[in-house]
């Protein structure tokens, strides 16, 4: 089986992974993830996805299949990145709130092909109160999140419901990860 490295230094990627039980490396793309002008958010996240994949590509092991993802949160036009202080974090969690946006998904892989796929889910948040935005922001959970948020952490209490992928808005959408693989022959389930 060809050898798996995740190009990204996100830990809930890595976590998804192994929860395939997939053995893999880590090496950290070093890439501009500053959005184009008038780029869409399925165009922005391919983009960079791709970027991830095709920058560690040519220095992996020949045999290895170069796995790249990127995931964004989307309101509406506006792509939603990390945010910056408490008070970036109320504004974005302000316009969350009480509404349905978007998560968008890419995952690039380098092998002998490169293949490319796209999850978009759609998730809905009950209304939060100012002070609820701000005790989460206390817990220290939302601050290297897009969108603020962390889907599989105390922002479930804020979501009433999701139509999608919950890994993809994790991070890594597995049904399409895997797919993806199996092309590569990395097989979840040796037979």
């Amino acid at each position: 089986m060809p050898a798996l490295i995740l190009a990204s230094a996100s830990p809930r990627r890595s976590e998804l992974l192994k929860q395939l039980g997939l053995t893999h490396t880590i090496q950290v793309a070093d890439i501009d993830e500053t959005p184009l002008a008038n780029e869409t958010a399925a165009d922005y996240v391919l983009r960079v996805a791709h970027a991830k994949s095709s920058a560690i590509h040519p220095h992996g092991p020949e045999d290895s299949v170069i796995l790249g993802a990127d995931t964004s949160v989307v309101m509406g036009d506006e792509i939603m990145g990390k945010p910056e202080n408490l008070e970036h974090a109320i504004e974005m969690l302000s316009l969350l709130s009480a509404s349905t946006h978007q998560v968008y998904s890419a995952v690039s892989l380098r092998g002998q092909q490169t293949q490319q796929i796209l999850s978009v889910s759609n998730v809905t948040f009950r209304a939060i109160s100012r002070q609820e935005i701000i005790q989460y922001w206390h817990t220290g959970e939302p601050t290297d999140k897009a969108g603020a948020y962390a889907i599989q952490g105390l922002a479930s209490i804020f979501i009433e419901t999701i139509n999608g992928s919950f890994s993809g808005i994790m991070g890594l959408p597995l049904f399409e990860t895997a797919q993806l693989l199996s092309n590569e022959g990395i097989k979840i389930f040796n037979e």
